[in-house]
């Protein structure tokens, strides 16, 4: 399942340049815990369907994304940009925001609904922030190993919130029930075609056997977290047993992988604590790594 995220650069391929640099969430955050776990992959299949709930972000997505060329590519762009503002060091955080800034200046142009877009205004870039936030705590109160605390689930949002504003994105909600009311009382809100075509495209995209297979699990686990009347406006619905399969799937994945080697070589760089057992994948040969 793994191979869905792996077609862009491997991320934090440096980072060991920086070391005692926690970048800027740090090894006691809660984003290093959610994010290090199996449940990201169901969340970063939810976020690109929720996403597509707003009227211009998907204007966006149809008119200037490749993704029917390259399926895997956003997935993938998404992974590497999440790793490196997660876990990199403040050097490599503040070259994936550039990345994603740099990718967004052309994209602007006019929706179906006959109004102007553009990726760098504060309010795009928060839907696709926030959605992305919300769908990996959904995913890991779903999926993973434990649900987080309230307190726990907020410390979470308002991790995400430091990486939200170097993007520009505004508003920014700082708790874990302000931001789902925020996502779901959203005004832009509105089906259109582009929705539907993002949508068609991500129950079904065109990927091998085997990969399909994998996404179809995680595709369905995903649209078990979605609120039932954001099920209704995007024409979904998960699959029998889905939850259950769900949490088979990424139980079997935290059980033959492990914890992220992202976060492994996070917390090698910063020279904090290794959790015994945690990690179960190779790190890079190169640098300091401890056994």
């Amino acid at each position: 399942m793994t191979g869905l995220f792996a077609h862009g650069p491997t991320p934090l391929a440096n980072t060991l340049d920086f070391p005692g640099d926690p970048g800027i969430l740090g090894p006691d955050s809660v984003s290093w815990r959610v994010l290090g776990d199996a449940s990201v992959f169901v969340g970063g299949i939810r976020a690109l369907v929720i996403q597509s709930a707003h009227a211009e972000v998907v204007a966006g997505v149809e008119d200037h994304s490749t993704y029917r060329s390259d399926p895997l590519g956003r997935l993938s762009r998404t992974s590497v940009y999440v790793t490196e503002t997660t876990y990199g060091a403040m050097p490599e955080v503040e070259a994936a925001v550039q990345v994603v800034r740099r990718a967004h200046r052309p994209v602007h142009g006019t929706s179906e609904r006959n109004l102007p877009y553009s990726a760098g205004r504060p309010e795009m870039a928060a839907w696709v922030h926030n959605v992305l936030t919300d769908s990996f705590l959904a995913a890991y109160q779903a999926f993973g190993p434990a649900r987080l605390s309230a307190v726990d689930a907020d410390r979470f949002v308002a991790e995400q919130t430091r990486i939200g504003r170097l993007l520009g994105a505004d508003p920014l909600p700082e708790t874990s029930d302000e931001l789902t009311d925020w996502i779901a009382n959203h005004p832009d809100r509105v089906v259109t075609n582009a929705q539907r075509n993002a949508i068609s495209f991500l129950r079904s995209p065109p990927l091998s056997p085997p990969i399909k297979i994998a996404y179809r699990l995680l595709f369905n686990a995903a649209l078990t977290t979605v609120p039932s009347d954001m099920r209704q406006q995007l024409g979904v619905e998960p699959g029998k047993r889905a939850g259950g399969i769900g949490r088979n799937a990424t139980g079997a994945l935290r059980w033959a992988l492990g914890a992220s080697p992202s976060w492994h070589l996070a917390l090698v760089r910063c020279d904090a604590t290794i959790p015994v057992g945690l990690f179960r994948q190779p790190l890079p040969s190169s640098g300091p790594v401890k056994p």
